[in-house]
Order: structure tokens, then sequence, then C-alpha cells
């Protein structure tokens, strides 16, 4: 009984081992990655776009392992006295956690935050009057805020 039940194991690891070899390394990021994250955090509202229709289709991409993971405006409100920022705040998050991963973060993190302000007055341009200017004035307070502490 011993001896079946040592070769029994020796026959599973080894089919382990054989098929661990047999089916190679796991398949390569495209090579690209760096300028789709390049175009998806850019400023404008054509980067903007892109990466949100992205965001949509996440399994179109998830051959370049991007992390889509937020917690959107982290500790402070999403959608600030009903200013929807909780989309801004979730491309600000893709751009820190995919740069951070590639190790390429304090290259990018002052136009990361440029972009989150560009996003922030877009979703203002909405409004209009005082309500216009204390979406802006929330903007700006937003953006401080991930200059000084993200």
């Amino acid at each position: 009984m011993r001896r079946t039940l040592s070769a029994t194991l020796a026959t599973a690891a080894s089919a382990v081992l054989v098929g661990t070899v047999m089916a190679g390394p796991a398949a390569a990021v495209p090579a690209d990655k760096p300028q789709i994250l390049s175009q998806w955090t850019q400023t404008s509202a054509s980067s903007y776009n892109s990466w949100s229709a992205a965001r949509g289709n996440q399994g179109g991409w998830s051959a370049y392992r991007f992390d889509w993971s937020t917690d959107y405006c982290s500790s402070s409100p999403d959608n600030p006295f009903g200013f929807p920022f909780q989309n801004s705040c979730a491309r600000h998050d893709f751009g820190y956690r995919n740069y951070k991963a590639a190790g390429s973060f304090s290259a990018n993190k002052a136009r990361l935050d440029s972009a989150f302000y560009e996003d922030l007055k877009r979703v203002c341009a909405g409004y209009g009057g005082a309500t216009k200017v204390t979406c802006n004035s929330t903007a700006w307070t937003y953006y401080q805020a991930v200059r000084a502490l993200g």
C-alpha cells in the first residue's frame, strides 16, 4: 500500500512538472503597453474618452494587465456638492496605479495630476453661473490635494 501511494504521488508530481514545462511562460504583455498607458493619461478630452471606452471594455485589454482598481476619490466625496467627480478620480487612480507598477510614477505624476484637474474642469464646464464657480473652486481644491498628498 505504501509503495503504491509513493508511486502514485511520484507519477502525479511528474505530470504536474511536465505540464508546467510544456505550458511554457505566461504570455508576454504587449510591447505597446507604455504607449497605450500614456495615451490614456493625457490632459485632453480625447484621452479621457479613449480611457473611458477602454474601461467599459476591460476584457478587451486583459493582455495588457492594467490595474483598473479604484477607490474613486479616496477619503474625499466622489460627488462633492453633487458634482460628479467619480470618473475623474477613477482615471486618476488608473494613472497612479499603473505608473507605479511600471516604476515610472515620479516622472509622470505632474501630468497625471494635471489630467485630473482638466477632467474635473470638463465636469464643471457643464454648469453655469454660481454653480460653475463653486464646481471650479471644488475642482481646484481636489487638484491641490492630489498635488500635495497624492
